[in-house]
């Protein structure tokens, strides 16, 4: 993955999207510390489709009964 400081970045900005596109994405530096990623569209549109976990748990064909009931068990004391 190729590193690039903004204020280059900024100056070649050709060159850093014909890198993302040719699957070399760069990751443009601020003040030393990465700021944001250039990826290709492709590539974007790919890591998008993936789902959360979150929506892979809605998703699930539960059905009432497949989840055992909780205990009523006191919530315990802190220690503190």
């Amino acid at each position: 993955m190729h590193e690039i400081q903004l204020r280059d970045a900024e100056a070649a900005l050709s060159a850093v999207i014909d890198r993302a596109c040719n699957s070399e994405p760069s990751i443009i530096t601020r003040h030393g510390q990465p700021a944001a990623v250039v990826i290709s569209f492709e590539e974007w549109q790919r890591l998008s489709r993936v789902p959360s976990f979150g929506r892979l748990l809605m998703a699930a064909p539960i059905e009432d009964g497949d989840i055992p009931a909780r205990g009523e068990v006191a919530p315990r004391e802190p220690d503190l």
